[in-house]
């Protein structure tokens, strides 16, 4: 785990179906008048350059946001998506790209707060430098997110979005975050929960979905985009799955929408598709 760093993944596929999903979730818990806390267990450095050695080495936002820059057919929770992105760019040229704790202060309001832990020693350096100018709003600490939940929650205003993403490096990742879901309803049961896991030939990714439909959770969604079949060889990450706990009401209806256009504009080959199912109360 403490050998992943996301700068070389910055802007790809997986980023853009999980940060269009956060930006919703977010600026769903927004409507109401009453703060909430955005709390992300695996932060990262919180914002990327493009151009750096990391995220040029393999260049992957070519085949994420890059797909998406220049379109004017975008559909609207994607435009959204898109909009913020572009707050970071405002030469219009694509170079930087932020992290979930840019996006997620991006649509914050002044009483919401950010709680970000990272256990990279770089990384977390670069969080705190990133988010410098907003202490009154954001705590970044350098800890062990699944232990930090165990700590946060209930947050204080009874109201959160929890973003889990670890690398999955580790296979003890997959067991980690079914416990951390498991413990944290029982904690917090009204949570928005967001996780993010890899589609992988290995067996503990094509089993997670199952073991988290399976949480004590009354309502969930998921949502699959697959941009490319599984390489022959089985390595390499062919997609990514979703699964929110607690999810908007209107979220289904925005992915009906938006899945088909994300498999049109980030598919690479035949194997691009989507599946997407949800659980009401």
């Amino acid at each position: 785990m403490l050998s992943y760093r996301h700068g070389f993944h910055a802007g790809n596929h997986a980023d853009v179906i999980k940060h269009v999903l956060l930006v919703q979730l977010a600026r769903y818990l927004g409507q109401k008048d009453k703060p909430f806390w955005f709390i992300d267990t695996h932060a990262g450095a919180g914002r990327y350059a493009l151009d750096s050695a990391q995220a040029s080495k393999l260049a992957e936002h070519r085949e994420g946001i890059g797909r998406l820059w220049q379109r004017r057919d975008l559909p609207a929770a994607v435009a959204e998506y898109v909009e913020l992105v572009r707050r970071f760019n405002p030469d219009g040229r694509l170079q930087i790209y932020p992290g979930s704790p840019a996006l997620a202060l991006a649509t914050l309001r002044a009483d919401d707060r950010l709680r970000l832990y990272e256990l990279h020693s770089r990384d977390v350096l670069r969080l705190r430098e990133n988010f410098a100018a907003h202490a009154r709003q954001v705590i970044v600490e350098a800890a062990d997110g699944f232990s930090a939940l165990k700590a946060l929650l209930p947050p204080p205003p009874r109201r959160a979005l929890v973003l889990i993403d670890p690398a999955y490096e580790e296979k003890r990742d997959y067991e980690r975050v079914v416990l951390a879901l498991k413990d944290s309803l029982a904690r917090f049961p009204g949570g928005t929960y967001l996780l993010w896991y890899p589609r992988l030939t290995r067996l503990e990714a094509h089993e997670l979905p199952q073991r988290l439909k399976r949480l004590p959770a009354k309502s969930w969604l998921h949502v699959t985009l697959q941009v490319r079949k599984p390489a022959a060889d089985g390595f390499g990450m062919h997609g990514s799955g979703l699964f929110v706990i607690n999810p908007a009401w209107t979220l289904l209806a925005t992915l009906q929408e938006v899945m088909p256009f994300l498999v049109q504009a980030l598919g690479v080959d035949e194997g691009a598709g989507f599946s997407l199912e949800s659980q009401e109360p």
